[in-house]
């Protein structure tokens, strides 16, 4: 039986971090801290940044003109200090001003999404992502190829 310490590691961080969400209250989203958010789209990434340092980040990628939100990272120092929350926040703030949709991959992403239902308008009907919560039902309209195989990566 082969173990994937990968796929175990995003499990745990998912976790805390969802954990830490669940914390706060829904109209809690600054940090502790003031956080400079950064879209470092060289590497489809925004990262919070404390100071020089780079304590979060929520990667993403451009599939069909929509921004799918793949995985959410706080460092381990951070958590339960609303890192990952204000990130998300700032992060769905900024797709909004864009126009864009979003497909969710990532379960920290969703879970933000259920405290913060101001969001759901965001969220693509045809394409919602697996990380979507609650969990999405099948839509029609097929799939996208793309999409599906960066699914397949991201698990």
């Amino acid at each position: 039986m082969t173990i994937d310490l990968e796929a175990a590691a995003r499990e745990e961080n998912n976790a805390a971090l969802i954990a830490a969400l669940d914390e706060t209250s829904p109209s809690e989203v600054e940090s502790s801290w003031v956080l400079d958010v950064i879209n470092d789209a060289e590497h489809g990434r925004w990262i919070a940044a404390l100071g020089a340092e780079a304590i979060a980040e929520l990667q993403y990628r451009f599939v069909g003109g929509r921004v799918v939100l793949l995985t959410t990272w706080v460092d381990p120092a951070y958590r339960h200090n609303r890192v990952a929350t204000e990130l998300v926040a700032r992060v769905l703030n900024e797709i909004r001003e864009s126009g864009k949709k979003i497909t969710v991959i990532c379960p920290v992403v969703g879970r933000f999404i259920a405290r913060n239902p101001e969001y759901l308008d965001l969220i693509d009907k045809v394409h919602p992502g697996a990380g979507a919560y609650p969990p999405p039902k099948t839509a029609d309209g097929g799939d996208d190829e793309e999409l599906t195989a960066f699914e397949n990566d991201v698990r």
